[in-house]
């Protein structure tokens, strides 16, 4: 039986690129850790709260929200990856989490408890389903009513070295992959503010809110070990992929990712630039 995201399982669970986020889990951690902070601080988690996960990957996330809605509060991680959840729960018995529960599920068609959470969060998890509006449906049922949901994705390619830099390097050596749409499922699916923010309001949300948010984030390890990072996972990691690269295109990629991130090199170390679209909002009182 097909599901309407089955390729995101597939890609996510068991294909190499996917799992590549479990190998690389502290370097991405440390690196994106201003935008869960963005998205805590926005969702405005507090203790006695119940509050579900959307896309937690290996539970960072969840682990953080866990910790500031305490013993009283409890937190639904959920993933289409099962590989990322069994990492999540490793993590919660590590840190002695006990107010989390972890479910492997698309978000999209997961029949959650009717009005059970006060609040959902994603950090990058929520632009990959195949019918947004659906999913954004999907999860709005699950909230309280007035419950509010607070989602990070990354806005436009061009605000983003991150992305743009590898993205440039790989195709520069290896050529261009075939193009998808603009708004087809990817890490970059959500980057037009107003797109979004239309299939939450034909989701019937309310109270939505769409902001572009300038961050800076930090490298792992100096130019060096960032360029290492940017090159295995993301869109040069992809590219490779596609096209097969061999180990000596995957050092000329590194090579030219490192020249062209040294301008973000500072006395406190490695400072990316980077613009994050923040969207909230409400399921109907």
């Amino acid at each position: 039986m097909h599901t309407p995201n089955e390729e995101q399982a597939e890609y996510w669970g068991k294909s190499p690129s996917g799992v590549k986020w479990l190998t690389y889990e502290d370097q991405l951690d440390h690196v994106f850790t201003p935008v869960l902070d963005l998205v805590l601080s926005r969702a405005n988690i507090v203790e006695g709260m119940r509050v579900l996960d959307i896309g937690c990957g290996t539970g960072v996330s969840s682990l953080a929200a866990a910790k500031r809605v305490g013993g009283s509060g409890h937190v639904q991680s959920a993933d289409i990856s099962q590989a990322f959840l069994d990492r999540a729960q490793e993590r919660a018995r590590a840190e002695n989490l006990t107010n989390m529960s972890f479910l492997c599920a698309d978000a999209q068609t997961q029949a959650f408890p009717e009005g059970e959470f006060d609040a959902a969060i994603s950090r990058f998890g929520v632009m990959f389903f195949q019918d947004s509006v659906a999913a954004f449906r999907n999860i709005a049922s699950a909230l309280k009513p007035g419950g509010q949901m607070t989602f990070a994705a990354w806005g436009p390619l061009a605000g983003n070295p991150w992305f743009k830099i590898p993205h440039v390097s790989a195709t520069a050596r290896l050529g261009n992959p075939p193009k998808y749409g603009r708004f087809a499922p990817g890490p970059l699916a959500f980057h037009d503010l107003d797109h979004v923010a239309g299939m939450m309001n034909d989701a019937g949300l309310t109270d939505i809110k769409a902001d572009p948010v300038p961050l800076s984030l930090p490298g792992f390890n100096g130019v060096p070990g960032t360029a290492a990072l940017c090159t295995r996972v993301g869109p040069a990691a992809r590219v490779i992929g596609y096209f097969n690269g061999t180990d000596e295109d995957v050092a000329a990629i590194e090579a030219d990712v490192a020249k062209n991130l040294e301008q973000f090199d500072t006395e406190n170390g490695i400072e990316i630039p980077a613009i994050i679209n923040l969207f909230q909002a409400r399921r109907a009182a």
